[in-house]
């Protein structure tokens, strides 16, 4: 039997056609993986088609139509939306059947239902606690029954709102777990105390992580005078750090690591800092969010992540005079006591770098707007209504009755 002399010996190779290999190795595994990515895409494709075949079915249903356009109309101005659909008969005009329609939410914006439950008359109000009791928090822990309640809905911006509807968040956790809180004053206090930790955690912009031991500290005293067991604070500690809290995406354009809807937001046009030769950069266009006493900036609104990050911490806000700027109606952010703004940003490569501005000038594109925008700056500066309402609320949980 004659010996095989045509076997392949990687070693008879020279370095450069064996590196030449494992180049072509390397690229039929991307392509395999490319391959099955495509395949997804096509299964995903069709049964999107699929999906649009019923639904053209389902044009010729008027009240499926009827019941779409109310969905938008809902989206765009919730009052209206369940107007429409209590007069076309699509929903019945009671507490309870609202509440439903709002907790099974197919179709429907969460920011949209967070802001008809938080409106302050006595059916909105109604329908909150509807909506509150057709959560099952039983033999939850707190952080678990918050991650549920919070991905329902979105949380409304104003301290009010909030503070409707995690009242009735903690009067629903105190009645389906009695005995773990003396007071739903505890709940109430230690829920935010647990939103906080997580903003803090998993916001990049504080630098200053807590600890276990410092947020145990925190909620010393809030269990109508005494101390909640540490180990039930440090559970709850771990597993926040473990996992923060997943906030509902309507559009594309929401921050994974704040927490409040934005206290504003939209288009201003951003000038660069000023190059070491003097010369200042170019302004450009960029969706700008106020939230959580920082100010982020994006180039698109759809981008997940913002391009800089600006905390506004020992900074003040003023008008800039025409004469002062190319551009009408600007304003400027600049810091007192320091040089330099503590802020980050994005560099061409996608790295995180600290910001260098001693001055952030921005420019709306109306005086109104203009004044709008440093009305809500100040006002996100100077403090947020809200916490002086949970001081409030801490000051009464730690009373001793």
């Amino acid at each position: 039997m004659e010996t095989n002399t045509n076997t392949f010996d990687l070693s008879d190779l020279t370095p450069e056609e064996q590196q030449l290999l494992e180049s072509i190795r390397e690229r039929k595994q991307k392509l395999i993986k490319e391959i099955q990515e495509l395949k997804d895409e096509i299964a995903e494709v069709s049964n999107e088609m699929e999906t649009i075949e019923v639904s053209d079915e389902s044009k010729n249903n008027p009240k499926n139509k009827q019941m779409s356009i109310g969905k938008k109309k809902f989206n765009m101005d919730p009052k209206k939306g369940i107007e429409y659909l209590i007069d076309h008969q699509l929903l019945v005009n009671d507490q309870e059947e609202v509440a439903k329609f709002l907790y099974q939410g197919e179709g429907l914006n969460k920011t949209a239902i967070g802001d008809y439950l938080g409106e302050r008359n006595d059916f909105n109000i109604a329908v909150l606690k509807s909506f509150v009791n057709l959560h099952e928090f039983s033999d939850m822990i707190l952080v678990q029954a918050l991650r549920q309640f919070l991905w329902s809905f979105r949380l409304p911006g104003e301290a009010q709102k909030i503070d409707r509807m995690m009242e009735c968040f903690a009067e629903r956790y105190c009645e389906l777990n009695p005995g773990v809180f003396t007071s739903t004053d505890t709940c109430y206090v230690l829920s935010f105390a647990i939103i906080m930790l997580n903003t803090s955690l998993h916001n990049p912009s504080v630098k200053d992580k807590p600890t276990v031991e410092r947020f145990i500290s925190m909620n010393r005293g809030i269990n109508d005078g005494g101390d909640l067991p540490p180990e039930l604070l440090t559970s709850l500690y771990d597993s926040i750090k473990k996992e923060p809290f997943k906030i509902p995406e309507d559009d594309g354009n929401d921050l994974m690591h704040t927490f409040f809807n934005p206290d504003k937001e939209g288009w201003l046009c951003k000038q660069g800092a000023k190059k070491l030769s003097g010369r200042i950069k170019n302004w450009k266009r960029r969706w700008f969010i106020l939230n959580d006493n920082c100010l982020y900036y994006f180039q698109f609104t759809t981008d997940k992540e913002p391009k800089g990050i600006i905390p506004l911490e020992n900074i003040s806000i003023r008008e800039v005079p025409v004469d002062k700027s190319n551009k009408p109606f600007s304003f400027e952010l600049f810091a007192t006591g320091q040089d330099i703004i503590k802020a980050c940003k994005v560099d061409k490569e996608g790295k995180v770098v600290e910001g260098k501005h001693n001055v952030y000038r921005m420019s709306a594109s109306t005086a109104e707007e203009k004044e709008e925008w440093i009305r809500c700056i100040k006002q996100s500066i100077s403090e947020n209504p809200f916490y002086d309402m949970l001081a409030a609320r801490r000051k009464k949980a730690a009373h001793v009755k």
